[in-house]
């Protein structure tokens, strides 16, 4: 692997960040406060103008939709694009369009990859539920056949920006009979369908992204079954690795920690002459994550370098995925302890340190490691699949 940026890269990364700069408008901070409404209406006019640049899907192939950009191309338009905080076109172009390249029919690509790709519609994930999160093969939203529909009942939980989403894509048990894996139909369903119902869930930093979605006889055309019946988990597979594999999570930490270390480089306003970067644990532990952020980066690079090959990662998106959302954790941690009490004020505080980031970022630290997959269950794929060992 050559992780060395060519002229016509360097080139391309300075244009990223001089349009990424002067066109998103959205918060620095990880979370925002209450209603996300605001939020979300700003992500769709952020992600027509990448549209309109022809940069929404750009790694996509041209036929459909995309400039077919190489994968370092890709990764570079993440890796700044995260420096500020700026979307990515999110479940629809990361999860569901290549996804619906692998493993859709002509009819279901012909139908959404183009509305993807011209960012007409948000998508939302329906994984995860009640008592089955870390055994996400353990679900029990039902989807039982009649006729040329199916009828679903059941719960999801955690389903990020579920009240503002066009479509969501499910996962739903079709054989209670089946050994868990091989009983799992995945569906694609209009978020308008009688039945579904939506609620936000509160977190304690007071954003409402997640929510909770009911489903009460809901009807689904067959035709938007993905993959076959009762082998649903298999193409989920699929989409968890693109879940897994970005470099939003070490870029995303990069980015508040570069303004944690200038912030300790200057002068204390209480104490004159002195700085935080003076105090040598506060220095050692800067020095450690900024060392970290480099682990991190390369470890998503080469995620990047082997699908850039047509090489499937697998158990090295969950080692980018594990450290990257631990390394997410422990530079809010070295940053709440490095500001001091401070650290720990809330955005609207006029007396935060560099806008409350921190705090929001602590706050949501432990979902980091929950999100995508827990760190238990990418250590055991990393253990599985990578060393090969027995499982227990």
């Amino acid at each position: 692997m050559d992780f060395g940026w060519s002229d016509r890269e360097q080139q391309f990364r300075a244009e990223v960040r001089e349009f990424v700069s002067s066109r998103w408008s959205g918060s620095q901070t990880d979370d925002t406060e209450g209603d996300d409404t605001e939020a979300a209406q700003r992500t769709r006019r952020y992600e027509q103008a990448l549209k309109e640049r022809g940069w929404l899907t750009m790694a996509w192939p041209k036929e459909y939709g995309g400039l077919g950009a190489p994968h370092f191309d890709q990764l570079i338009f993440a890796e700044e694009s995260a420096a500020f905080g700026a979307p990515l076109g999110g479940q629809s172009v990361q999860m569901v369009g290549p996804l619906l390249m692998i493993h859709g029919t002509d009819e279901q690509k012909l139908e959404h990859l183009p509305r993807i790709s011209s960012g007409e519609v948000m998508w939302c994930q329906g994984f995860s539920e009640p008592g089955s999160g870390s055994d996400l093969a353990s679900l029990r939203t039902r989807a039982v056949r009649d006729g040329d529909e199916y009828v679903i009942n059941g719960q999801k939980i955690w389903t990020s920006n579920a009240r503002h989403a066009d479509f969501i894509h499910v996962l739903t048990r079709t054989d209670p009979d089946a050994p868990k894996h091989r009983g799992i139909t995945y569906f694609m369903l209009d978020m308008r369908t009688p039945g579904i119902s939506v609620r936000p869930l509160v977190q304690m930093h007071g954003a409402a992204n997640f929510n909770e979605t009911f489903f009460e006889d809901v009807r689904v055309p067959a035709g938007n079954m993905i993959g076959e019946e009762n082998r649903g988990w298999y193409a989920a597979t699929t989409t968890l690795d693109f879940e897994r594999s970005g470099v939003s999570r070490f870029a995303n930490a990069k980015r508040v920690l570069d303004k944690l270390i200038d912030h300790a480089k200057e002068p204390d306003s209480r104490s004159p002459g002195l700085r935080i970067a003076d105090q040598p644990m506060a220095r050692a532990a800067l020095a450690e994550q900024y060392i970290e952020t480099e682990i991190a980066r390369y470890l998503s690079y080469r995620v990047a370098w082997m699908q850039s090959q047509s090489l499937v990662p697998n158990y090295e998106a969950s080692m980018s995925k594990v450290y990257g959302s631990e390394f997410q954790q422990r530079t809010a941690r070295v940053g709440i302890n490095v500001l001091g009490l401070a650290g720990t004020l809330k955005p609207a505080s006029p007396h935060a340190k560099l806008e409350g980031a921190f705090c929001q970022m602590y706050m949501s630290s432990v979902a980091r490691t929950i999100g995508a997959g827990t760190s238990e269950i990418q250590r055991n794929i990393i253990a599985t699949r990578g060393l090969g060992l027995p499982r227990g």
